[in-house]
């Protein structure tokens, strides 16, 4: 627990810097604008998912019972007749922006956490601001960049979304860096 008392300061600060960069990001540039595309006759979509009382959560479709039934000709042919996909469903009402963005900032300090972790593991205290840069870097780039490239392998986000979630993840990850090697213990 040594690690956190030596870099409470790094944690907390570049857990908000990223904070704030994630809103000019996600807010006021319009990168992300275009992440996700309406549904043709909404409406009509809506009211039937709304029909079927379809709890939130997530689902594939078509949906099999076992990795058996998976090859079934049956299977197989909904397959090919389509549509294949995930659909995410949240509860009903306007995004709660404020619990939402509460539990972003969590995150992010448990990212800086596991940073702060690994690299004082790795560094100990003393170390310098481009050495603490990279190692805390490297750590922080894995962590916030990487956790999006597994979507588009298995659940067919587009890689355009990915590759822009990717330079979110090495901005974050390089503020994370600046923050730590900053303000790096040296002694």
């Amino acid at each position: 627990m040594e690690f956190l008392t030596a870099l409470w300061l790094p944690i907390f600060l570049s857990a908000v810097f990223v904070f704030l960069a994630s809103s000019v990001l996600h807010m006021i540039l319009p990168m992300h604008r275009n992440d996700a595309k309406p549904l043709p006759e909404e409406e009509e979509f809506c009211a039937n998912l709304n029909a079927h009382n379809v709890e939130p959560g997530e689902y594939y479709f078509p949906a099999c019972a076992s990795m058996k039934d998976m090859g079934s000709e049956e299977m197989m042919a909904k397959f090919h007749r389509g549509p294949v996909g995930f659909l995410l469903l949240s509860p009903k009402g306007p995004p709660p922006m404020g619990k939402l963005l509460g539990q972003w900032f969590i995150y992010c300090v448990v990212v800086s956490i596991f940073t702060a972790y690994i690299a004082f593991l790795a560094m100990g205290k003393g170390a310098d601001y481009e050495h603490a840069f990279r190692v805390s870097g490297s750590i922080a780039v894995s962590i916030y960049a990487l956790g999006s490239v597994p979507n588009s392998i298995w659940k067919g986000v587009p890689w355009s979304n990915t590759v822009k979630f990717l330079f979110d993840g090495v901005v974050y990850g390089l503020i994370t860096a600046g923050t730590f090697g900053w303000l790096w213990p040296t002694t």
